[in-house]
């Protein structure tokens, strides 16, 4: 009986720490094997959550905001409106991050794209996403 338990109690505690480290590290799979082979596996980054939502007509300087999910940090992430590039603030709330940013106050009476890109070592885990916001007088 003290046999099993103990084989319960330590398939419980891997089990427990596998998940614990997968979630820590946004899904990405360890080094190791794949580690300079060029292709490393990954979770392909999301981009959701976009704030105001496609098509809202905002005011200039206007701030916006979504969540992106399987990053390591938010250096990886470039923002721009209509080509400008905008400062960002990220918030790691696990698993996600909250990244919030202003509209460049010189955008008016324009549609302009916010357009994120996910920057990685590998192509299998770059991303691009975005959407358009009308900005008033």
């Amino acid at each position: 009986m003290k046999k099993i338990l103990i084989t319960l109690l330590f398939t419980f505690l891997a089990f427990n720490y596998t998940v614990n480290a997968t979630e820590h590290h946004s899904g990405h799979i360890g080094g190791g094997r794949n580690a300079g082979a060029g292709g490393g596996n990954c979770s392909k980054p999301k981009l959701e959550k976009f704030l105001p939502p496609n098509m809202a007509e905002v005011a200039p300087g206007s701030e916006f905001s979504f969540v992106v999910f399987n990053i390591d940090k938010p250096e990886q992430l470039a923002v721009t409106a209509k080509k400008l590039p905008v400062d960002i603030a990220a918030e790691f709330k696990d698993p996600f991050y909250l990244v919030t940013g202003k509209l460049p106050d010189s955008l008016r009476n324009t549609v302009a794209r916010i357009n994120i890109k996910v920057n990685a070592k590998s192509n299998n885990c770059e991303a691009e996403s975005g959407w358009l916001v009308k900005i008033a007088e």
